[in-house]
């Protein structure tokens, strides 16, 4: 059915056609559905109206102008909805090649894999609800290119900017605090690798409004100096959106087996540093700072509110496939026919009056 359709617009056009949304063809069996009820319930007046007439007196009740109008109304209204299911599901033809260009921004996460990101004051742990977020937001992404950088007291670069999904992904999956050679956590060296290694095309004289870091940590730095880190992102055009993750209590820091850290026989706890935090954040121009503690955040909407309505830059060029769309074809003649229904049934509503 849908093939011998295709070919009739085919015909028609004189040019490939296809349906954008076929599967809204299931609208017809609404309108078949529609249909046999109404032809049910026409029955059903005939019949009563058959006990208190015979044949010939119904016939002359009725009148060939009375039940000509019903046909019509009947056809046109069928038609009608079959054109208006049909524009749903956008009918198209003369498909083309066009070269867009693909716009975006890029965004470095970069992500504390050290000991104490494992601590569980938020679940499963700081580490991993982290992970969370950033998977959350990756999949609303379109053309923006992504980067993942993990940092402890030292810093890895897990995947260069990229727009394959699936290869960060993998990337992500794999952040723990074994992907970095050295413990602790110094913030600042972080930021410099990012713009070394990551951002490395920005030249000393560029200025660039297109570029992310989002910062994910519990600000626990030691002496790296991050905010002179973030002033000298900032003077490049990078915007530093820090997430601060953890108690500012304080929580105990364990090892990949649950086992509580000592040092000099006590307890390593971590506390979440807001202080630096917002320093380093507000270092850079429309940077921000976001204070997730021990709770939740939607990492996907900080990115509609705060990302996608930046500067957004050349990324590269794409060919696509573009098709002239037709819906509108038999969109309006569908409406018209509708129209022409509503007009008979008040025709026929007036002759019930006169009568």
């Amino acid at each position: 059915m849908m093939g011998f359709i295709e070919q009739l617009f085919e015909s028609a056009y004189r040019a490939p056609f296809e349906f954008g949304e076929p599967r809204w063809a299931l609208g017809i069996w609404g309108i078949v559905a529609l249909l046999i009820l109404g032809l049910v319930a026409a029955r059903m007046k005939i019949r009563a109206a058959e006990r208190f007439a015979d044949a010939d007196r119904l016939s002359h009740m009725l009148g060939k102008r009375r039940r000509l109008i019903g046909w019509a109304r009947a056809t046109t209204m069928v038609v009608g909805l079959l054109l208006i299911v049909v524009a749903t599901m956008r009918p198209r033809a003369n498909p083309h090649q066009e070269t867009t260009e693909a716009l975006g921004r890029d965004i470095v996460f970069l992500v504390d894999v050290s000991k104490s990101m494992l601590v569980r004051d938020v679940a499963p742990n700081r580490l991993e609800r982290a992970k969370l977020w950033i998977s959350d937001m990756v999949s609303e992404l379109k053309t923006d290119r992504i980067g993942l950088v993990a940092f402890a007291g030292s810093s890895s670069v897990q995947s260069p900017l990229t727009t394959d999904r699936l290869f960060f992904n993998l990337a992500l999956d794999e952040l723990s605090p074994n992907v970095v050679d050295v413990g602790g956590t110094n913030i600042g060296d972080a930021i410099r690798r990012c713009m070394d290694m990551v951002f490395y095309d920005l030249e000393d004289s560029e200025i660039s409004s297109h570029r992310d870091i989002i910062l994910i940590t519990d600000g626990e730095d030691q002496e790296s100096l991050p905010i002179e880190a973030a002033r000298a992102a900032g003077a490049a055009g990078i915007r530093i959106i820090a997430l601060g993750v953890g108690s500012e209590a304080g929580a105990r820091v364990v090892d990949e087996n649950n086992r509580p850290i000592r040092r000099n026989g006590a307890e390593v706890r971590s506390r979440l540093d807001s202080g630096t935090l917002s320093q380093i954040a507000t270092a850079t121009p429309g940077g921000a700072y976001l204070e997730i503690g021990t709770g939740d955040i939607d990492l996907a909407q900080v990115y509609q509110e705060l990302i996608a309505r930046g500067d957004q830059s050349v990324l590269g060029t794409a060919s696509v496939t573009r098709w002239d769309e037709r819906y509108a074809d038999v969109l309006a003649p569908g409406l018209v026919l509708i129209l022409i229904e509503m007009l008979l049934s008040s025709l026929g509503m007036r002759k019930e009056a006169v009568k």
